[in-house]
């Protein structure tokens, strides 16, 4: 037991005879860390990618509803008097009259 615990602390399993068996696991077992490290890399990436698309959305839906309720501001009666009045306009007290046109044919 104590021999076989020395031997592998020094490393004779790979410059003995049958080493080549054991080389072939040890860089199959690299190959496989060094791939699952790369497949990690590139799962942060997206979850950091889809942090970000996360909050742009957020901040363009406020825009948007920001903007929508300036929008509804402005579209009040109230305020198209207010501005109407700056420019020295009057409201009509008389309510407009349809015209209607008869056609010549």
């Amino acid at each position: 037991m104590k021999k076989s615990i020395y031997s592998i602390l020094k490393g004779k399993f790979l410059v003995s005879d049958d080493a080549f068996k054991n080389w072939r696991i040890i860089i199959f077992i690299s190959v496989l860390a060094i791939i699952m490290i790369a497949s990690s890399h590139s799962a942060d990436q997206k979850v950091y990618e889809i942090a970000r698309l996360k909050n742009e959305a957020k901040e363009y839906r406020s825009a948007f509803v920001d903007g929508r309720k300036k929008l509804m501001r402005l579209k009040m009666e109230s305020s198209i008097i207010k501005k109407v009045e700056e420019k020295g306009i009057q409201i009509s007290e008389i309510p407009p009259k349809k015209i209607k046109v008869k056609s010549q044919n």
